[in-house]
């Protein structure tokens, strides 16, 4: 495969053609542009004043490198080791999951909900990239964050990226599906976007999903897929202070399961929230103790 020349505007058509049958038309123009900022510094608005412009031939092969890697289906956050989320550049690579636009809402919720000054500590389970652990740090400063994963590997990312973008958490790494796992703290607030994919609705997935992120924090099982849940609001019981929050990313077919969950564990004022795509993806609630 090579790219005919070394214009950009011909590099453009090259690439998009290249992508198309994977990513789509419009998809594959955004991750064109996208890679013509990360490798030029130059905007998807600059373009019309750059088109005409010849690269190097060593440009030409970071190019050529990158749209190599794609069409094998590597999401682009691997193949450029970055992410974007709350307005924080993430390192990211396949020991972590690539964070999305619903989990930034997800984050957004809480920080909207719950002013800095009134939540003493918070924790996120299964932190992963630690984007949500260190969204919330970034926007709630006076707050402190735990931040929680069963992956030396995740919690070796997410420990950098607090580096990068100059945030201090607390990291604890622990299964919380084991018997043994303890806590050292209270917390006002519970956060995770846990695993929720059963394997049935893998079918329906892009396949650059299932090839190159961790299925350890995707899947779960057919028959429990609630699993992660249900053992997060058990902990709950012990580790989340009277009239704690919940904060939960869930998936969209399992939203009545999640109410019932969470009334069964003795939470109130439990509210669901759709997504900008209008799908119920997040659910909260308070804990009970009386």
């Amino acid at each position: 495969m090579q790219i005919p020349s070394n214009k950009i505007a011909d590099i453009k058509k090259y690439f998009v053609n290249t992508l198309t049958d994977l990513y789509g038309e419009e998809e594959a123009e955004a991750i064109f542009y996208y890679v013509m900022e990360y490798l030029f510094q130059f905007s998807r608005n600059a373009y019309l004043l750059h088109k005409s412009t010849t690269i190097s031939e060593s440009e030409l092969l970071k190019v050529h490198f990158i749209l190599k890697k794609l069409k094998k289906g590597i999401p682009l956050q691997y193949v450029l080791g970055e992410a974007f989320f709350m307005g924080m550049k993430l390192k990211v690579n396949p020991d972590v999951l690539i964070p999305r636009p619903e989990t930034e809402e997800l984050v957004d919720w809480i920080i909207k909900n719950h002013p800095s000054e009134n939540i003493e500590s918070i924790i996120d389970i299964g932190t992963g990239s630690g984007c949500i652990a260190l969204g919330l740090k970034k926007f709630l400063p006076q707050t402190k964050v735990y931040a929680l994963d069963v992956s030396k590997a995740a919690l070796q990312i997410a420990q950098e990226n607090a580096t990068i973008n100059k945030l201090t958490i607390d990291w604890i790494e622990a299964d919380i599906l084991s018997p043994q796992m303890k806590l050292n703290s209270n917390f006002s607030i519970i956060v995770s976007n846990p695993p929720y994919v059963t394997n049935a609705e893998a079918a329906s997935m892009h396949k650059n999903v299932l090839e190159n992120e961790p299925h350890l924090a995707l899947f779960v099982p057919e028959n429990d897929a609630l699993i992660f849940y249900r053992k997060i609001l058990t902990i709950a019981q012990n580790y989340l202070r009277n009239k704690g929050w919940v904060y939960f990313e869930i998936n969209q077919y399992q939203a009545s399961e999640m109410l019932e969950l969470l009334k069964n564990f003795n939470f109130i004022n439990i509210e669901l929230k759709k997504d900008i795509s209008g799908n119920y993806r997040m659910i909260r609630g308070q804990l009970n103790k009386n």
